[in-house]
């Protein structure tokens, strides 16, 4: 059977959802076809995007390719993270409890709220007037 040429990921959080695919190289990662300091200049969502390969010692031995849609930069990055977590897992099965233990394959679910009829926001209501 032939060895596959990378592994596939798809990570979700609130409403931005990342496809990761995970291939072995040099540690280069390209969100949207821009490279992961340009898409993300703060840090944190940059450390927030590497934690899984850091934690697996896995920082420079692959290349990672990411397609992002939906959500704000902090939603893509948890999604992105979820994803190359689910590409790794794919790929090696020893790193599964690690990831497993750090919190990285669960799928956040929190979305937000639906707005409801007669109120402003989702819990926000009109302010009261007692006369």
């Amino acid at each position: 059977m032939k060895e596959q040429a990378y592994n596939y990921g798809l990570g979700r959080r609130k409403c931005a959802i990342a496809r990761t695919r995970v291939s072995k190289g040099t540690g280069l990662i390209n969100i949207n076809d821009k490279p992961l300091e340009q898409y993300f200049p703060d840090l944190v969502q940059q450390t927030t995007v590497l934690q899984p390969l850091v934690v697996t010692d896995n920082k420079d031995k692959f290349d990672i390719t990411i397609k992002v849609v939906g959500g704000g930069t902090s939603s893509q990055a948890g999604a992105i993270r979820h994803g190359i977590s689910r590409a790794l897992v794919r790929g090696d099965e020893s790193v599964k409890p690690v990831l497993r233990q750090h919190g990285f394959l669960t799928r956040d679910a929190r979305v937000k709220e639906r707005k409801k009829y007669g109120l402003k926001r989702a819990r926000k209501a009109p302010q009261y007037t007692k006369r």
